[in-house]
């Protein structure tokens, strides 16, 4: 188990699913037309997937820009997810 962590092999799995995750939710809205599509919730599995990477990175001790990046990139995907959900006018004027 340490081995995995030492690798950051232990993330990998977990990518892998956030990116199944997408592909079950995209499948299911097409065929069913039920739940939400994938154009709302990329930005927040983005989010994820980015987190993901740059903890994968500071695991193997990786050059900081390394881990910076991602971090970056996960942050403006996650400011970008805030605004599509932010109502675009309060309820009581609409």
């Amino acid at each position: 188990m340490e081995s995995l962590f030492a690798s950051g092999r232990i993330i990998d799995p977990i990518l892998i699913m956030v990116l199944v995750e997408a592909v079950v939710l995209w499948l299911l809205h097409r065929a069913t037309g039920r739940g939400p599509g994938l154009k709302p919730l990329l930005p927040l599995l983005a989010s994820g997937f980015l987190l993901l990477l740059a903890v994968r990175a500071a695991l193997v001790q990786a050059p900081w820009p390394l881990i910076a990046l991602p971090l970056a990139a996960a942050l403006l995907t996650h400011i970008l997810d805030l605004l599509l959900r932010w109502p675009r006018e309060h309820p009581s004027r609409q």
